[in-house]
């Protein structure tokens, strides 16, 4: 059984910082991409950064120069360090992965959310 677990969430004023995680653990293989995505209320879910296991890392136009994904170095872990947070940030944040339980068995599987509130 995997599992996303996220941790990091709470309140924070506009102009600070946060800093997310997400653990994978259980019967892993292999970790693919990492990514975070986030959901307002009353809006769609959207995605916000990826970590591809092998390249270059991607932002949204909406987090770029202010958030940082990155990874441990076992590679189970992947945190978003939030800065310069505005109110528009405010969300569910998920943590999103591709992996293999065993090789070449690829899942996408979501962590529970963390919230995020930033106060104006």
């Amino acid at each position: 059984q995997v599992q996303l677990v996220e941790s990091g969430g709470g309140l924070v004023q506009a102009g600070g910082s946060l800093r997310l995680s997400c653990a994978a653990s259980g019967s892993i293989y292999r970790i693919n991409a990492m990514r975070w995505y986030r959901q307002a209320p009353g809006k769609q879910r959207e995605w916000v950064a990826t970590m591809p296991s092998a390249g270059n890392t991607v932002y949204a136009t909406s987090v770029k120069g202010r958030f940082t994904i990155s990874r441990d170095t076992a590679k189970t872990t992947v945190f978003l360090q939030m800065n310069s947070l505005r109110s528009e940030d405010t969300a569910v944040y998920y943590c999103n992965s591709d992996i293999e339980a065993t090789p070449y068995m690829n899942r996408n599987y979501w962590g529970q959310g963390t919230q995020v509130t930033v106060s104006s």
